[in-house]
């Protein structure tokens, strides 16, 4: 079990000051999680969602966290690939670029948006977005290993070209796509790609979806290059001493991630100041609930949060279904910045001792 750090860059409000603000601090969260054995930071692209996340650069932030930081892995989650987005020779450039500058730590992770907002905001053609995606996907990794790269596609018509630089990591950086569906889960398998998922639904859930990985990329034809066979998924975090201050931030951070999530994702809001989500702290009633009903049988399996002891028994339940590597989001909106790193530092003292591989991964 690997554990590593989720950035959208959200933050409590869409002022520019907010804005900057956030950045600054992803900056500090970041560098911490490299000294204290973190394995990876992941850095989303988005477009156009104020409040949920303002990372529409992720190779800038990236790349100034390269010379920030000594050890930690930087992973694209995800790039958007489909050509309204990004064309495939630049995401290669790009990502070969930091792999050289961070001196081979990169992932690079693939995937074409299902946020109707911003294949509006890029004029994308829905119709075609899914072959556009499959096909960039399988154009990149194969740039990365020609020395002339030449392409007659669909959607793509490349005359012989070196495609530069090229990665340090051999035969290229691991590769993942972003699972939001069944359908793109067994895609990423078959590919012979690492999946990406947001947490949802209770162990069997998730059981099953991890079953349908493997069962996908046992048989898989990866593009080029290695199979990555890993299985990560990315549960709101917050672990302090005090269990009740964890969940009274942790859980209405999760909330408001949640929430800020589905406005985007699971309905088309427009947006005309701020998000219609509750902000709020949870009443003392639904507190208690939350607290109580974790680890339960049959409870959700979308959360660490409390103190060390609750998010090892969560944790072992992630580690008994299959996951390979969590990466946390404990950076929302309304958790403030000091209460991060506080947690940051608790999770390794406390928590990550407890899992022999990522004892092995802080230790490279």
């Amino acid at each position: 079990m690997k554990f590593s750090l989720f950035f959208e860059l959200q933050p409590d409000d869409a002022s520019r000051a907010a804005e900057r603000r956030v950045y600054a601090e992803c900056v500090e969260q970041a560098m911490l999680a490299d000294e204290l054995g973190y394995h990876g930071v992941w850095a989303v692209e988005h477009h156009g969602l104020q409040e949920y996340s303002h990372c529409s650069a992720p190779e800038v932030l990236l790349g100034f966290l390269a010379g920030r930081t000594k050890r930690i892995r930087l992973g694209h989650g995800v790039t958007l690939t489909p050509h309204r987005f990004n064309h495939p020779i630049r995401v290669a450039e790009r990502v070969a670029a930091l792999d050289i500058l961070s001196d081979g730590r990169v992932d690079w992770g693939s995937g074409k948006s299902s946020s109707r907002a911003e294949q509006d905001l890029f004029e994308v053609d829905r119709s075609e977005l899914a072959s556009q995606w499959q096909e960039a996907f399988q154009m990149i990794p194969k740039m990365w290993r020609s020395d002339v790269f030449e392409w007659q596609g669909k959607h793509y018509h490349i005359p012989p070209t070196p495609i530069l630089p090229k990665p340090v990591q051999k035969p290229h950086p691991p590769v993942y796509i972003a699972c939001s569906s069944q359908e793109t889960l067994e895609l990423a398998g078959q590919l012979g790609a690492g999946s990406l998922s947001f947490t949802a639904g209770n162990d069997e859930y998730l059981t099953a979806r991890v079953k349908l990985y493997r069962t996908s990329i046992a048989s898989a034809k990866p593009p080029a290059g290695a199979i990555n066979n890993r299985f990560c998924c990315t549960p709101t975090t917050l672990v302090l001493d005090d269990d009740k201050r964890a969940c009274e931030h942790g859980f209405r951070g999760s909330r408001v991630f949640q929430e800020s999530l589905a406005s985007y994702f699971y309905a088309r809001q427009k947006v005309d100041g701020r998000l219609d989500i509750s902000r709020e702290s949870l009443s003392s009633a639904e507190l208690a609930k939350a607290m109580a009903d974790r680890n339960t049988p049959g409870s959700p399996l979308n959360a660490i949060i409390g103190d060390p002891k609750a998010a090892i028994e969560t944790i072992g339940r992630f580690q008994a279904v299959g996951v390979d590597e969590l990466i946390l989001v404990m950076q929302m909106g309304t958790v403030p910045h000091e209460v991060i790193m506080e947690s940051l530092r608790t999770f390794a003292a406390k928590v990550m001792p407890h899992f022999a591989g990522q004892m092995v991964s802080s230790a490279r």
